[in-house]
């Protein structure tokens, strides 16, 4: 039985995921929660997906970005290698990628889901 992690509660540099907290910035792939490298939306690359992009669809319908504070346009060659392996990108803050990320899960739906943390 699918057992998706809860993001429930974020900031201070950090995320409650399931009840324990992880320092940094965050990766959810097939639902297990992982450390991930950037700590800026600058700091993204095309690599920071790789794990991602090797699951591919069997494993996440799509990758939702938390993308910091405040909602911004992640880096060309990011958007351009997700699109290339067939993963849709949907972006937004953090705090809106980790409220819809609950919702998404609920109705049952698969998303990577990376957090830049805030």
């Amino acid at each position: 039985m699918r057992q998706p992690p809860s993001i429930d509660s974020f900031g201070a540099g950090g995320f409650r995921v399931s009840g324990l907290w992880r320092p940094g910035s965050l990766l959810v792939l097939d639902d297990h929660p992982q450390d991930w490298r950037p700590s800026r939306l600058e700091d993204v690359t095309a690599e920071d997906f790789a794990t991602v992009i090797t699951a591919g669809t069997a494993v996440s319908e799509f990758v939702l970005l938390g993308t910091g504070a405040t909602q911004a346009l992640p880096p060309p060659e990011v958007r351009a290698v997700l699109r290339a392996s067939g993963l849709g990108l949907e972006f937004m803050s953090t705090p809106n990628a980790a409220r819809t990320y609950g919702v998404l899960i609920s109705q049952g739906r698969r998303p990577a889901l990376a957090l830049i943390s805030v």
